[in-house]
């Protein structure tokens, strides 16, 4: 005569005692043979669910002693587990994934004259031959950025990828490439306002930290705490005291962040006072653009060589082992984007990565904060100083 039902013990209206388990045990064991025999996936689930839930509520009501008597169950859930994923690998149908960059020549495959059925819902259209190279190339490294999500996602892991630079350098157009084709619960762009008047009372970097990465996180920032290495200084905005004291703080905290598990990835977009100038011109004259130009832009060109003092202060002070700054040549919007994202991707090994080959990094387009530094002690004068 049965002296308790399997599910008693479950909805806990039997407590496990050392007179019960053996008993328990048996009936589990029962119950798990006819589900394995039928393949019965979900309820096998569900009985290693409830098997896990009732080994976890009892390690701390038994003793030492009595634990050891639930090594039975212990070996039988493992045991269901290895059931259960010999069935999934049994069951799981073969995924083939589409060959996007494939579907994208189609798109643009060449065409001399329109079929007769598309005469009139098409027209022929030109199209660069090196745009259709920028995007199969584009298409192809979000691919791997998708997957490098997948990753960090997966091992925890927390990045965060900040993204500074000269203004009308192309940040934002970096960013949208690199984080179009990611998932949104897992990553985001962090584009901090003007300090409220909360704000500037507060510890100058406490705005930012709760915008930092969670485990399984990528996160952007658009701009970020060097402000105060750049355009603070340069318009007045910080004074010498406070400006040294950030300079000071940063290099610490970033070797905190590092120490805590955060890779830190630090880009600086650099772009030429003449295509800066077309730039702010497009912007001043492109109904479509005019939202991105702000007001301190006017300043860009008139206080060129305060900047450049300002980045050379900056990579000279900043540019650490454990947070090295790393500068993208952005005359070239396409080139910088692809550049960008290469180096990202070079910094993590993940699973199925491509082939080294389309990962290439160009060496004139992105290189290190320290060879920045030897570039800018030729155009600065040393002996002028931010404060003056």
């Amino acid at each position: 005569m049965k002296l308790f039902n399997i599910t008693d013990i479950f909805n806990n209206i039997i407590t496990m005692s050392p007179e019960t388990l053996e008993a328990f045990h048996d009936e589990l064991r029962d119950n798990y043979k006819v589900l394995a025999k039928d393949g019965d996936i979900d309820n096998l689930r569900v009985l290693r669910n409830r098997l896990q839930t009732i080994l976890d509520a009892n390690i701390a009501k038994l003793s030492k002693r009595e634990n050891r008597k639930l090594d039975k169950l212990r070996k039988l859930l493992i045991e269901i587990d290895e059931t259960i994923e010999a069935v999934e690998l049994s069951t799981r149908e073969e995924i083939v994934l589409i060959d996007v960059i494939a579907k994208y020549k189609k798109k643009h495959k060449t065409l001399h004259i329109l079929p007769v059925d598309k005469k009139k819902t098409h027209v022929l259209n030109a199209i660069r031959k090196d745009e259709i190279s920028y995007e199969e190339g584009m298409i192809r490294l979000q691919i791997e950025i998708v997957k490098l999500q997948s990753y960090i996602q997966s091992t925890g892991k927390k990045c965060l990828i900040i993204f500074e630079g000269r203004d009308a350098a192309g940040k934002g157009g970096n960013i949208k490439r690199f984080t179009e084709s990611l998932n949104p619960r897992y990553s985001k762009v962090v584009a901090l306002m003007k300090p409220t008047e909360v704000e500037q009372g507060q510890w100058y970097f406490q705005r930012y930290l709760s915008h930092l990465p969670n485990a399984g996180e990528m996160i952007f920032f658009d701009r970020s705490w060097y402000n105060r290495a750049g355009v603070e200084p340069v318009m007045g905005f910080v004074g010498k005291r406070d400006y040294e004291k950030f300079i000071d703080d940063v290099v610490v905290l970033e070797k905190m962040l590092t120490r805590a598990g955060i890779k830190i990835i630090k880009f600086y977009f650099s772009v030429s006072k003449e295509e800066q100038a077309a730039r702010f011109h497009e912007r001043r004259t492109n109904p479509l653009k005019q939202y991105k130009l702000s007001p301190i832009d006017q300043f860009s060109q008139k206080l060129w060589d305060r900047y450049t003092l300002a980045e050379y202060l900056n990579f000279s002070q900043t540019h650490t082992e454990h947070a090295p700054w790393t500068i993208v040549k952005s005359d070239n919007k396409e080139m910088s984007r692809i550049n960008a994202i290469k180096y990202l991707l070079s910094q993590f090994d993940y699973p199925d990565k491509c082939d080294a080959k389309y990962l290439k990094i160009n060496d004139d387009i992105v290189f290190s904060g320290r060879e920045k530094v030897k570039m800018l002690a030729k155009e600065i004068d040393e002996t002028k100083s931010l404060f003056e």
